[in-house]
């Protein structure tokens, strides 16, 4: 039995094609948006909260793409259920925030790759942090929270699927 970190969801396995329920409804793309459900255990020792990113490493931008950040995730939190994504926040665990993504603002914001541009990767990154809380303004950018994850980041899991249109 593994006892290392890990991170699942009870939507799609790893490598599987992300539901068409998590695909975005923007940009010509007829999802649901609704974020996954996702679960973690055996986090490292000493974790004072969680982040947890979804990151697009094959849109056409030369940066990629992010499609969702969530930062201040209690410790003792080992879930959230599908749809915490939406932006007000509701079924986030208290004190959770939400950060800005690369579609210009807070919440999920799923698959939407360019028609004919091939299979995407989504990669979905728990972080588990060393810190309860992370000191970056309501507006930050998802690189500016990930340079702030990464500052305290005791260990991560990771979970991936692919999209494409």
């Amino acid at each position: 039995m593994s006892t290392s970190f890990q991170l699942e969801s009870p939507d799609f396995r790893d490598g599987d094609t992300l539901p068409l329920a998590s695909v975005h409804n923007v940009m010509g793309a007829t999802g649901e948006n609704l974020s996954p459900a996702l679960a973690w255990k055996n986090p490292p020792a000493g974790t004072g909260s969680f982040a947890l990113t979804m990151y697009d490493p094959d849109a056409p931008t030369g940066s990629g793409w992010w499609h969702w950040v969530v930062y201040d995730i209690p410790a003792d939190a080992s879930s959230l259920p599908r749809g915490a994504g939406a932006a007000d926040g509701a079924k986030l665990p208290a004190g959770a925030k939400q950060g800005r993504t690369d579609f210009g603002t807070a919440g999920y914001g799923g698959a939407a790759p360019p028609p004919g541009h091939g299979p995407h990767r989504y990669v979905f990154t728990l972080h588990a942090l060393s810190t309860e809380r992370l000191d970056v303004p309501a507006d930050a950018t998802a690189a500016y929270v990930g340079f702030m994850i990464h500052m305290s980041r005791l260990g991560s899991a990771t979970l991936g699927a692919t999209y494409e249109r």
